[in-house]
C-alpha cells in the first residue's frame, strides 16, 4: 500500500473532524446562552450581601462602649460581620443558648456578675464541652492548673471543668477577682483571655487605664468585641436576619439529683439499672470521664439524671 497516499487520506478525513469537534466544544446553543445570561442577571439582581448598620450606642456590663473611636467601630464591625455571615455557627449559638443560658444566668446573678458575661462562654466554647490545643476545657475553657487551684476536682475519672454549674462558679470567682483588681468589667473580660498579670503589665507599660486604649495581641484585641458581637446578635437576632420559631430552638430536660455514695465499677450497667443508657448518663454528666466512678477523697457525688417522664425523648429502647 502507498504509505504517502494513506497518510494523505487520513488527514483529509481527520482534520475536518477535529475542527468540527473544536467548534462544538466552544459553541453554545442560543438556549444555552440565554440560560447563562438569565442566571447571571438573576445573580446580579437577586443575590445581595449587605454591609451592617452598627448600633448607635452599645454597652458591655453597663459600661459604655466608645463607638466614637474609629478603631472601636471597625473592630466591632468586623466581629458583627463574621458572626452575621457565618450563619450556621450563629444559629447553633442561638439554639444552644436557649438550652444553657437558663443554667448559667442564675449563677452569674447569685455571684454578682453582670449577665453579659454569659456571652463570654459563647465565644470561649460555643457552649460546647470542647478542649483547646492548650488544654483548656469546658464551656468556660478553664486550664487544669487553674481549675484545681479554684477547687475543681480534676483526675482521670472526674473533670469538673465539664460540669456547667461548677465551672460557671469558678468563672464567677475569677471575674470578681479581676473586677476588684481593675475596677472595670471590660478589663475583667479581657483578663479572662490573657490573664490578670499579663493585662496589668500592658496597662502599666502603655500608661493607659482602658481596654479601648490598649494595643494588644490579635486574640485579646478582638476578644471583648467578639463578646459584644455575640451579645448584640443573640439578643436581637431578627435585626441581623436570623429567623426561627421557638420550637426550633433546643431545650433542656428537667432533671433530678441522684447522690452516689459508693464506688461504681461499671457506669454503663449503672445507667441501665436506672432505665437510662451510658450515652444519656454521660450527656447529662459530662464531667464523668471514664466508665468508673471511684470514691476516694470525697464521700459522695451528685449526678444529674433526667426525670422519668422525659425518658422516651432520650432512650429509644426502654430497658
Amino acid at each position: 500500500m502507498n504509505t504517502k497516499f494513506t497518510k494523505f487520506a487520513l488527514s483529509f478525513v481527520l482534520v475536518p473532524l477535529a475542527m468540527y469537534g473544536a467548534i462544538q466544544l466552544f459553541s453554545f446553543s442560543k438556549d444555552e446562552v440565554a440560560e447563562t445570561e438569565d442566571y447571571q442577571h438573576s445573580f446580579n439582581t437577586d443575590y445581595k450581601i449587605y454591609a451592617l448598620n452598627l448600633p448607635e450606642q452599645l454597652a458591655f456590663a453597663e459600661e459604655k462602649v466608645p463607638l466614637q473611636l474609629l478603631d472601636v467601630k471597625e473592630k466591632l464591625d468586623r466581629e458583627l460581620l463574621v458572626n452575621t455571615y457565618w450563619q450556621s455557627n450563629t444559629l447553633l449559638y442561638l439554639k444552644r443558648a436557649n438550652k444553657y443560658f437558663p443554667v448559667i444566668e442564675p449563677i452569674l446573678k447569685k455571684n454578682g456578675i453582670p449577665e453579659d458575661f454569659k456571652y463570654l462562654a459563647v465565644i470561649e466554647s460555643g457552649l460546647t464541652p470542647i478542649v483547646s490545643p492548650a488544654g483548656a476545657a469546658g464551656f468556660w475553657q478553664i486550664m487544669k492548673t487553674t481549675g484545681k487551684e479554684m477547687g475543681l476536682e480534676i483526675n482521670n475519672e472526674v473533670d469538673e471543668r465539664y460540669h456547667v454549674a461548677k465551672a460557671t462558679e469558678v468563672a464567677c470567682q475569677y471575674l470578681n477577682d479581676a473586677y476588684q483588681r481593675f475596677g472595670s468589667w471590660t478589663l475583667a473580660a479581657a483578663s479572662y483571655n490573657m490573664g490578670m498579670g499579663g493585662l496589668n503589665r500592658q496597662l502599666t507599660k502603655q500608661h493607659v487605664g482602658s481596654y479601648y486604649d490598649l494595643k494588644l495581641n490579635t486574640e485579646t484585641g478582638r476578644y471583648v468585641y467578639r463578646i459584644m458581637a455575640a451579645k448584640e446578635i443573640l439578643s436581637t437576632p431578627q435585626k441581623y436576619g436570623f429567623q426561627f420559631r421557638e420550637n426550633q430552638l433546643w431545650n433542656g430536660v428537667q432533671t433530678e439529683k441522684l447522690v452516689v455514695d459508693t464506688t461504681i465499677t461499671d457506669l454503663a450497667q449503672f445507667a441501665k439499672d436506672l432505665g437510662l443508657n451510658y450515652k444519656v448518663l454521660k450527656e447529662f454528666n459530662p464531667w464523668l470521664r471514664k466508665n468508673t466512678l471511684t470514691l476516694k477523697t470525697v464521700k459522695s457525688y451528685t449526678l444529674d439524671v433526667p426525670k422519668k417522664e422525659f425518658l422516651p425523648l432520650l432512650v429509644e429502647q426502654q430497658i
